[in-house]
């Protein structure tokens, strides 16, 4: 079940085999000096496109996420540059007291950070530190006004630098993990019009602090990867993940997340209610009165505007439905394989089940 479990898990997410024998995994010291000196991304804001993260490196900080629910929980990232990409070949975790909205390295994480990695390089381990994590407990992937300054700060004295952040209750809820990865333009810097990226629900509690600083930091695409040789590795991390799942039903670990998201929900209707109740309809107005021809011109936008606030949550809706759902699938399965007696007469046909849960 648990091999069963961990190549769901690899489509999932997407995972990339490579071979051993990759470049990846090659670290070479010239040419890490070499793209040191030029440093390109001083030039170019956008010069980073991706971030490629280890499977190993993906399932340790989604570990150390979950341990901390619901506060925050930071760590550093090792790895190198490779072309427009950030590869993270390895992270670990940071002794910080993190709350629910926040989390801060202090004196003692700084102190440990620094001999982690004196200690890695002596172990052969020659990966720069090229990044940090940290978890966002049930409000998704993005950065928040806190968070922007940190990464500022790290991208000025010690770039390249990324920011990483993973949702630790959306991992749980949807079966995927919630993982983002940022880079912050420099100050003063004003981006280019963004493209649209996918919608993501942000609770209302929350909307403020990340459209104020929404133009201040741009996403990367994320890419996991793993080879045969993390194979030993990898199956000693997910044994500690798998158990953690199997022990665990999202219903109840993930109660209070979700009873937030269906209050937020209830916000987010009750406000578009009322903004479309306040709405009233106008008669047609003549092209020729251009006075009027705008105030009509401004009441489409308006009621466009509310249209696209109702889909979105239409959209939250659906996503709550489709955990909740995922949550009880995943608790009869555990019934029918570990409460049910043989011959009981209550077995059913677990495969059957099993594929209802790709259903939505």
């Amino acid at each position: 079940m648990a091999n069963t479990a961990l190549k769901t898990f690899n489509i999932e997410n997407d995972i990339v085999e490579l071979s051993p024998q990759d470049d990846i995994y090659k670290f070479d010291h010239e040419a890490d000096k070499k793209i040191d000196r030029e440093s390109p991304w001083s030039k170019d804001p956008h010069y980073f496109k991706s971030c490629r993260i280890s499977a190993v490196a993906l399932i340790k900080m989604v570990v150390h996420a979950r341990s901390g629910v619901p506060y925050e929980i930071m760590g550093m990232l090792q790895g190198k540059v490779v072309g427009t990409s950030l590869v993270i070949l390895d992270s670990f975790a940071l002794p910080v007291q993190g709350t629910e909205t926040r989390v801060n390295a202090g004196t003692e994480a700084s102190e440990y950070m620094v001999t982690y990695f004196q200690d890695s390089q002596r172990a052969g381990r020659p990966e720069n530190l090229v990044g940090w994590y940290h978890s966002h407990p049930g409000y998704g992937c993005w950065l928040s006004g806190i968070d922007v300054t940190t990464q500022m700060n790290n991208q000025k004295h010690t770039d390249p630098f990324v920011a990483v952040v993973v949702d630790p209750n959306r991992t749980m809820t949807a079966g995927k993990v919630d993982i983002g990865a940022f880079r912050t333009y420099p100050e003063n810097y004003t981006p280019p019009n963004a493209a649209s990226s996918e919608y993501q629900s942000i609770p209302l509690s929350k909307i403020e602090d990340f459209g104020v600083h929404a133009n201040q930091y741009y996403p990367l695409e994320v890419e996991i990867f793993k080879s045969s040789l993390e194979t030993q590795l990898l199956d000693l991390l997910w044994n500690k993940y798998w158990v953690n799942t199997l022990s665990q039903s999202p219903l109840i670990s993930n109660r209070a997340y979700a009873v937030s998201q269906l209050a937020d929900l209830n916000q987010k209707l009750s406000k578009v209610q009322s903004s479309v109740a306040g709405t009233k309809a106008s008669l047609p107005v003549p092209a020729k009165d251009s006075k009027d021809g705008k105030q009509k011109e401004s009441l489409k936008e308006d009621t466009k505007k509310k249209e696209n606030e109702l889909a979105k949550s239409v959209k939250d809706s659906i996503k709550i439905a489709a955990e909740a759902q995922h949550g009880l699938i995943a608790q009869v399965v555990k019934d029918v394989i570990f409460s049910i007696r043989p011959g009981s007469g209550l077995q059913a046909d677990t495969s059957q089940i099993v594929e209802s849960m790709n259903i939505g």
